[in-house]
């Protein structure tokens, strides 16, 4: 399942973009001072960081992996967590510096659907392909 430069690459990665939910830097910096709050306290309480951070992030990285095994109902292989790695990284590349998003949007979970969903037409292929 290697994505580097592929259709499913570009597809995955189109995913991600439309699924995330970012703010640039001086909107999130009104936003918590119509609030009354700091700066640094919204962003502690809502877990937010530059985009780039968040979809770069180890943390990202190893929930979307355990949602994709979840839903195979196995352990991800080498090249299912490689693809997962490139597309986020590919993803955070992509991100303006001053954009922020939280941690809590459903890239893992759409990421995870998607790459589960292509892995079992491919193992229905190979069914197929044998019968």
């Amino acid at each position: 399942m290697a994505a580097a430069n592929t259709p499913k690459h570009d597809e995955l990665l189109a995913l991600v973009a439309q699924t995330l939910c970012t703010r640039p830097l001086i909107r999130f910096a009104e936003e918590s001072r119509l609030d009354g709050e700091s700066l640094k306290d919204a962003v502690e309480r809502y877990e937010v960081d530059y985009a780039w951070q968040v979809l770069g992030s180890d943390r990202m990285r190893n929930e979307t992996v355990a949602l994709l095994e979840a839903k195979l109902k196995q352990p991800a292989t080498d090249a299912q967590k490689a693809c997962v790695a490139e597309v986020l990284g590919a993803a955070a590349a992509g991100q303006a510096s001053d954009l922020l998003m939280s941690f809590d949007n459903d890239v893992p979970e759409q990421l995870a659907s998607m790459l589960c969903a292509w892995h079992e037409r491919r193992m229905q292929a190979e069914v197929e392909a044998v019968s």
